[in-house]
């Protein structure tokens, strides 16, 4: 059985993002194994944010055995995100 993948589509002159990334690092050292977290600089990789849609940085889109389960702009918290990802974890 697969891991929920969450990506995190930021940029680096992006300060919501910046805020972002020690939540997105508490929850990988929480959970571990159980989650998976790929950055996704919208800069670098256009077509692949064309392909999910992405119109604000930070965006998180959860995915679960190649599915999105989930889709959050803007800036979320370590509840928040535990909150989307209980039946998973």
């Amino acid at each position: 059985m697969s891991v929920p993948v969450i990506k995190d589509f930021y940029a680096d002159w992006c300060g919501p993002c910046k805020m972002q990334t020690p939540i997105l690092e508490a929850l990988k050292k929480k959970h571990g194994d159980k989650v998976e977290v790929e950055k996704i600089d919208v800069d670098a990789h256009g077509a692949l944010a064309t392909e999910y849609a992405i119109r604000v940085v930070p965006t998180l889109v959860i995915e679960k055995d190649g599915k999105i389960i989930k889709r959050i702009e803007g800036v979320a918290d370590l509840a928040t995100l535990e909150s989307y990802l209980k039946s998973f974890l």
